[in-house]
């Protein structure tokens, strides 16, 4: 018998997760005659709630979601807007009204979600059906060639107990964690960043002003619903998560430096019920009495990593999502990396369609996202014992996303990543900013080592920053380039600004500051950039207290 011939399509996506569907609706709402294969190992419909962490969007992955997608109705109307994020320094504590809690008392402008990933992947994978992908679940991959030159790529996997034969002009890696063609091409790499999770679902809602009777704090906010936001609970090495998901389940996590606190002392149910007793008592008086409701249990030991390359313009693969690296749960960052690899990958695939000259694309893209990979992984390296630190993770967080919005944001949202001629007159400040914002990183660490870490009830009220709320509702605004270009200017002296104000509010308390290493540094860094020093127009910080 002869053997089967390999149905041929213009792309072939090894995932069906989140990745993989969006840049196949990507590719087919950008390219009607494309012809696409998304093979899923898992089954569809996939469950609710218990299915992938992952669930807290932000600003660059709800663009991509809500409107380079366009799912906003989707996500307004059967998953959750989400009251941005929350801190709460409650290490050992039960007094939730009694500690700082670092957040918003208002809902900022630009709408952001959590999302059930299992109503969202089945949502994903209806609409993917819809516009003419072949999507195959409960399907494996069992081999696949890389093709050399202008050849196809071959690829076989089996459905049920039927082998099917695929061939493939672009090969896409959405295969998460397996890493398919990572490991068949060696592109592993490890980071500088130690650190484990574990996490669960529990079937009901958490909601953290049942744990207070205060008025005053519980109508702080407005509208009254903390729950809704991505609620950190924070101390020493950890964070802990709170995330509501719309099909009425909750998402919890710990996540920690592996040194402080090692994955093997709460890899089980019990074993993590045992460390939230000790460091987080008020949530576990809560989940104690919802054991009933327990809906999964998972962990990671060591969960980011890099990768030594991503796009290949010669040999066009791309590797996208957790196939390619992954970074820390903390800001939320991994829809992102999907939404900016995503958007190259469609560009790519433009261009050769083109027939323009990929391998040169590929390069520089890849550039631009491993240098935003890099930039982003300095937020967490060392910086976990900050956690536990009421006075300095708060000017941490604000610094970090000033320049998320600052930087990153704009050039995603207003298209800017794939415009090869912005990215290069932007090419020196950019340099310039990511040198500001790494001297920031071993400030703080610097800071910390200083500080009192006093914890007074207080709310420091994010909202209530005239820059920080004018940031987030700038960010969709519709910019031609003579536009864009202030608009990044204007963030870049913000960003200046705010770091030397920072410098003023840490060497006040801490004059040695200044002349440690950590501080001669960013004194340098920001002398290179030859502005003036800023006086009385230093971006305003929290005004309360000691802050």
């Amino acid at each position: 018998m002869a053997a089967a011939v390999p149905r041929q399509y213009d792309v072939v996506i090894m995932g069906g997760g989140l990745a993989g569907l969006t840049l196949s609706l990507q590719l087919k709402k950008r390219f009607a005659d494309i012809s696409v294969l998304v093979i899923e190992r898992r089954a569809h419909p996939v469950p609710l709630a218990a299915h992938k962490v992952g669930e807290s969007s932000v600003e660059i992955g709800a663009h991509y979601f809500d409107t380079v997608l366009g799912l906003k109705e989707h996500l307004d109307t059967e998953q959750l807007k989400k009251f941005g994020f929350r801190f709460f320094f409650s290490e050992g504590r039960r007094d939730f009204d009694q500690v700082t809690e670092l957040g918003g008392s208002r809902v900022l402008p630009t709408c952001t979600y959590q999302i059930d990933r299992g109503i969202f992947e089945n949502k994903l994978g209806k609409l993917a059906l819809d516009a003419g992908v072949q999507f195959v679940d409960d399907a494996v991959i069992r081999q696949f060639t890389i093709a050399e030159g202008d050849a196809l790529h071959q690829l076989s996997y089996e459905v049920g107990r039927q082998t099917m034969h695929a061939s493939a002009r672009w090969l896409i890696d959405a295969s998460g964690r397996a890493g398919l063609i990572k490991r068949k091409l060696d592109l592993a790499q490890a980071n500088a960043h130690k650190a484990g999770a574990v996490w669960f679902r529990i079937g009901s809602r958490i909601d953290i002003n049942d744990w207070s009777e205060d008025e005053a704090w519980l109508t702080s906010c407005n509208p009254p619903n903390r729950w809704l936001s991505t609620n950190h609970l924070v101390g020493e090495g950890y964070w802990v998560w709170l995330i509501p998901l719309a099909s009425g389940s909750h998402s919890v996590g710990i996540v920690a430096d592996s040194s402080m606190h090692p994955v093997e002392s709460m890899n089980t149910f019990e074993t993590a019920m045992e460390w939230l007793q000790i460091h987080q008592p008020r949530l576990y008086d809560h989940l104690d009495g919802e054991r009933e409701n327990l809906q999964d249990f998972a962990f990671f030991k060591n969960f980011s990593y890099g990768c030594k390359q991503v796009f290949s313009g010669d040999h066009r693969w791309a590797l996208t999502g957790e196939a390619g690296l992954f970074l820390d749960p903390f800001y939320s960052p991994g829809s992102d990396f999907i939404a900016i690899g995503n958007t190259y990958i469609a560009e790519l695939i433009a261009q050769d369609r083109k027939q323009a000259p990929v391998a040169m694309y590929a390069d520089f893209y890849q550039q631009i996202y491993f240098s935003m990979y890099e930039t982003t992984l300095s937020v967490y390296v060392d910086q976990y014992a900050l956690f536990g630190d009421p006075e300095v993770l708060p000017h941490k967080v604000s610094w970090d996303y000033a320049y998320y919005w600052g930087v990153m944001c704009p050039l995603f949202i207003q298209n800017r990543l794939v415009d090869i001629p912005s990215m290069g007159r932007l090419h020196k400040p950019l340099m310039q900013v990511q040198k500001i914002n790494i001297a920031m990183q071993n400030f703080f660490r610097a800071w910390g080592k200083l500080s009192q870490k006093r914890n007074p009830a207080q709310l420091l009220d994010q909202t209530g920053i005239d820059w920080f709320a004018e940031l987030n509702r700038g960010l969709k605004d519709q910019l031609d380039d003579a536009g864009f270009a202030k608009r990044m200017a204007d963030n870049f002296l913000l960003l200046q600004q705010l770091a030397d104000a920072l410098i003023a509010r840490a060497c006040s308390e801490h004059p040695g500051l200044l002349v440690s290493a950590a501080g001669m540094e960013l004194k340098q860094v920001l002398d290179d950039m030859q502005e003036a020093p800023y006086g009385d127009q230093a971006p305003m910080l929290f005004s309360n207290g000691a802050y």
